[in-house]
């Protein structure tokens, strides 16, 4: 018999929190434990089977409420799942208006995804993704080709599979990506979001600020940033995701990783076949891994064939960076993130 504890977060008064399950859709399982004071209500749950589905339900007098978005998958082998539902909000996240960071010349436009549920459940803290090129991330209108990534979609697919943490991204428009995706011009750009961009958003959103779940991700040229980011400043951000990108063309990357000292990052690289900087992505990788890097576990390089270099390309291969750089934690880690300890380190199952 396998016993899986189950700790629901939801700032509710006035109302009864229970969960549904497989096991009987139609009987709820009763809480053994409520701490009002910490909003906390906790299930414990026993059965044979190795894997579970189940939902949240707030009980207000006689109506059901069950919370947005797809079941929840319990893998039995874990001790606890800690999990943070919504029951009202849209179970797509949402995308702000233009931002602006900064003054006078200096001033950038940001936009910012934030995670269904965001508002309402306003007890969640989340990991963060600064994303280059942020006008082809989310509207065709917007984008260079007409074509974007289509972030939302994957967050929301990952997030129903149950596969990451839901990710807060920061959406930033470049001014002249040529010059400041490049050295020298990416020192100043590196720069600004990490004494004006960042702090706000920490400042203003419920985010975790650590480095290890802090990410910047790009392609091409900005995924040549995004390394540049987090070796610069690996304290800040301790996951670059670089797709498709450009080394080796006007930066001094691989003279820096090869000479200096290790950082403590997670990377994922990619790259179509042929073209589309296979070579330098793959020169790239092997350095890494002569510099100690371990593969699958703190860096990932995968190879698409015939794939090309835009936008569709991303969108049909990003839900992949995510899934390694935002897995969620296997669930014995959750002990140690509230001892402030980090997770400890396993190879990344990632779907492709």
């Amino acid at each position: 018999m396998n016993s899986i504890e189950i700790r629901v977060r939801y700032p509710y008064k006035g109302a009864q929190m229970v969960i549904f399950s497989e096991l009987n859709w139609e009987e709820p399982i009763h809480p053994v434990e409520v701490n009002e004071e910490k909003h906390l209500t906790l299930f414990r749950v026993e059965t044979e089977k190795t894997f579970l589905y189940y939902k949240p339900c707030l009980l207000i007098g006689e109506e059901r409420h069950f919370c947005r978005g797809a079941n929840y998958l319990a893998i039995m082998a874990a001790d606890e799942y800690e999990i943070f539902p919504h029951f009202f909000e849209k179970s797509v996240g949402t995308i702000s208006d233009i931002i602006t960071f900064g003054e006078g010349d200096a001033a950038r436009s940001v936009r910012i995804y934030l995670p269904p549920g965001y508002e309402e459940n306003t007890l969640k803290r989340y990991p963060v993704c600064y994303m280059h090129d942020g006008h082809n991330l989310f509207f065709p209108e917007e984008a260079f080709s007409g074509q974007t990534w289509e972030v939302t979609r994957a967050l929301t697919l990952l997030d129903n599979m149950n596969l990451i943490d839901p990710v807060i991204v920061v959406a930033i428009y470049p001014k002249d990506r040529m010059h400041e995706y490049t050295h020298p011009g990416y020192h100043d750009y590196a720069k600004f979001i990490v004494e004006v961009i960042k702090p706000q958003i920490d400042e203003h959103y419920r985010t975790f600020t650590e480095a290890r779940f802090t990410a910047v991700m790009g392609s091409s040229l900005g995924g040549v940033v995004s390394l540049y980011m987090a070796w610069e400043y690996p304290h800040i951000f301790g996951k670059a995701a670089c797709l498709s990108s450009t080394f080796t063309w006007k930066d001094d990357l691989m003279t820096r990783i090869r000479d200096e000292d290790k950082r403590d990052l997670q990377i994922y690289m990619d790259s179509g076949w042929p073209g589309d900087n296979f070579e330098v992505s793959r020169a790239m990788f092997d350095l890494l891994q002569r510099q100690g890097y371990e593969v699958n576990r703190d860096v990932m390089y995968l190879a698409f064939p015939e794939a090309g270099h835009g936008e569709n390309d991303w969108a049909t291969r990003v839900h992949i960076p995510f899934q390694f750089l935002f897995a969620r934690y296997a669930e014995n880690d959750i002990k140690r993130l509230r001892a402030g300890k980090q997770p400890a380190k396993a190879p990344q199952s990632v779907s492709i």
